[in-house]
């Protein structure tokens, strides 16, 4: 069969700050092109619709299926279902991602019949047996699929995460993907799951706290096929066993690779494993995310990171011992007021980290999303893309904007504006001379894309598409949260809980 994959477009964070190859897009173009399928991707991320529609007229695909890790690009993926269905009635659409499974039921009903199915969990396992039913008949039943007619059986989760290996050959416009100075970018997972339970976050509650690790040489093979010179390592928390960490920097050893690598992990994870990193830094680990999410101990318990403060800044004083870049995300409470917006702007100036900062959002999957969609002021899809805020904020909506923007805007200008610029020519100059902008074009578009009357605009836009709000659950069970089940012979395997 034919199969045309797409990747919505990027959302405002996206806009400036990385873009980031789609990964999981291409493993699930893997999986079918190696099940003997023909396989195209379209990545909206960098390149328009009309690319994407002389594709679908060229390919004519017997599936469309489009990716949705974030529920901001919902509405948008209505509109391409919409739009396939009307040049091809026939052709079978379907969505899929981390996002979309948390409110299949839902968004099936809102596309009125332009979207025949949603997977819920894993795309790799799930692609072919669906392109087989889409072929023989039977959709119903495949593991994960969800139609207007119901769920199917529950999804099946891949036993080890070695393959399928991505399509990266099929992504045309690969010189598009950055994240910072990386430019350009390749993207490689070494594990997949987090056994943490931090509230705002959905990871956990998607694979059901499991946690699945590349085999070293599974990894050193892929790395070595990757042709960019920086790779971000997009496990949610790199490193977590030092063992594993330190047999794939074996591996990369013994095969005389080297890159730069920007990977995120936690405090208390690389207080643990500090010699894990210090030898991954002699690799090439130039930047490292740490998710500290708040700087006082109220903050921290508030989203159940379990590390305290002094954690956090034990981890920043090794990071900066090994030589490691490392940005710091900040979460923005709703409640925070004008004098809390400024001792942030004071911490973010007094460090030399790089400071992000998101806005606290309930997702669909998360704890805070049943104990905070009550109070929900939009439920419009577009919103939820943490730079916007979706429930009561202590000040004024518009000053909020006003004060978040001036925030970001005082952390821009220490480092991305045009002195830092200045003194990163080296950089810039080696990034140019490979004809690669998107570090150089990052550096002068904040003050286009994050402006506090078009965020405060966004939401005066007319809504046609909304979130569901949550059925009721008892959180003393949350298991009721999980995409993913594991059977119990896994679960009594010693795997983290």
């Amino acid at each position: 069969m034919r199969l045309l994959l797409v990747h919505p477009s990027a959302l405002m964070y996206s806009e400036i700050f990385l873009r980031l190859e789609p990964l999981g897009l291409e493993r699930v173009a893997g999986a079918a092109r190696d099940a003997g399928h023909e396989v195209r991707i379209v990545d909206l991320q960098v390149t328009g619709t009309k690319e994407l529609a002389r594709e679908f007229a060229s390919f004519r695909p017997d599936a469309l299926g489009v990716s949705l890790n974030y529920l901001a690009n919902i509405p948008e993926a209505i509109g391409l279902a919409h739009a396939a269905k009307s040049v091809d009635p026939d052709c079978f659409v379907f969505f899929g991602g981390h996002s979309v499974s948390f409110v299949a039921e839902d968004v099936l009903a809102q596309a009125e019949g332009t979207v025949d199915a949603v997977v819920r969990g894993e795309g790799e396992p799930a692609v072919v047996p669906l392109l087989a039913a889409v072929r023989d008949g039977g959709v119903d039943g495949v593991p994960g699929i969800v139609t207007p007619a119901g769920r199917g059986p529950e999804p099946r989760m891949l036993h080890g995460i070695d393959s399928p290996l991505p399509a990266r050959d099929l992504m045309r416009h690969r010189r598009k993907y950055f994240i910072g100075e990386l430019d350009p970018c390749a993207s490689i997972e070494f594990t997949r799951g987090c056994p943490w339970d931090c509230s705002f976050c959905s990871a956990w509650t998607f694979y059901g706290r499991s946690y699945r690790k590349a085999s070293p040489e599974a990894a050193g093979a892929e790395m070595a096929a990757i042709r960019e010179p920086n790779v971000f390592i997009v496990d949610d928390v790199a490193f977590i066993r030092p063992e594993h960490g330190n047999a794939i920097a074996a591996e990369l050893e013994r095969r005389r690779i080297r890159k730069r690598y920007y990977l995120e992990t936690r405090s208390d994870v690389l207080l643990r494993n500090e010699e894990v990193f210090q030898r991954w830094a002699r690799l090439g680990l130039s930047y490292m995310f740490l998710g500290m999410e708040a700087i006082d101990a109220e903050g921290l318990d508030l989203y159940r990171k379990r590390v305290s403060p002094d954690e956090n800044f034990r981890a920043l004083e090794i990071a900066r011992r090994l030589g490691i870049n490392v940005a710091i995300n900040l979460i923005v409470d709703p409640a925070w007021d004008e004098e809390r917006f400024r001792v942030v702007r004071e911490f973010a100036m007094a460090v030399p980290e790089i400071v992000h900062l998101t806005v606290m959002t309930p997702y669909p999957g998360t704890e805070i999303w049943h104990t905070e969609s009550r109070r929900l002021t939009t439920r419009d899809y577009r919103l939820f893309d943490i730079q916007h805020a979706v429930v009561p904020t202590t000040l004024p909506l518009d000053v909020f904007y006003r004060e978040l923007v001036k925030t970001q805007a005082v952390i821009n200008r220490k480092h991305l504006g045009l002195r830092t610029a200045m003194g990163a020519l080296r950089v810039l100059g080696g990034n140019l001379a490979r004809g690669q902008t998107n570090f150089a074009r990052m550096l002068w578009k904040f003050n286009r894309v994050y402006n506090p009357a078009r965020q405060f605009a966004d939401h005066r836009r007319p809504v046609r598409y909304e979130l569901p709000l949550p059925q009721h659950l008892d959180l003393r069970d949350r298991r009721q949260l999980y995409v993913h089940t594991r059977p119990a012979a896994r679960r009594a395997s010693g795997q983290p809980e």
